[in-house]
């Protein structure tokens, strides 16, 4: 958490430059860092947040978004991303009432800000994006948190078991998780996730 918010001037520096070959990371700053200039009213039906951090993962996420509308009729979309191209490409998704923001970089005051703007009654994190500060937010406020279409490679589960003090509690938090393959599910299990058949 310290180094996220010692980070943050660098992760500016980043952003403006990145946002000189796609102007889309200009846009919005602030909700990068859990500030927002106006609240999302309450609504009556359910607020589903999907997490889908780049272009193949918004792709993935369209079909799931299908589904849920058809399960749960007037359901409200809150769609978050951490790529230019994940966001243009979620626009397209939205329908009247939904939102679309840029999921805070992992510290704790921001994805604090972000969960209580936006009060979602569920998370869905797509393929990879376990951060620590935020699954806690979502603990912290109720929020039950699952992950979908979870893949975890060799790599990466090395990565997590070298920090497990880190990793393996936000593994162990998550309400569900859905993998992508048998080899995903046994590393996701082997971290504490409830990885369901």
């Amino acid at each position: 958490s310290l180094l996220m918010v010692l980070a943050q001037p660098g992760l500016r520096r980043k952003l403006a430059r990145r946002a000189l070959a796609e102007p889309l990371y200009a846009e919005a700053v602030p909700e990068r860092f859990g500030q927002y200039t106006s609240a999302w009213p309450a609504a009556p039906g359910p607020t589903v947040w999907v997490h889908a951090v780049s272009l193949g993962e918004t792709r993935t996420a369209a079909l799931l978004i299908v589904l849920l509308r058809q399960a749960l009729p007037g359901m409200r979309l809150l769609l978050t991303h951490g790529t230019a191209t994940g966001r243009a490409e979620g626009a397209r998704l939205l329908q009247p009432g939904d939102a679309q923001a840029w999921l805070p970089w992992d510290s704790p005051g921001p994805v604090r800000r972000f969960v209580q703007q936006f009060r979602p009654d569920i998370g869905i994190l797509m393929e990879t994006e376990v951060w620590p500060n935020l699954v806690a937010a979502c603990q912290q406020q109720g929020v039950p948190l699952v992950l979908a279409n979870a893949r975890l490679s060799e790599q990466s589960f090395h990565k997590a078991q070298r920090l497990a003090w880190l990793a393996q509690p936000a593994y162990r938090a998550l309400a569900a998780v859905w993998a992508q393959a048998p080899d995903d599910a046994r590393r996701l299990q082997a971290l504490g996730s409830p990885v369901q058949g």
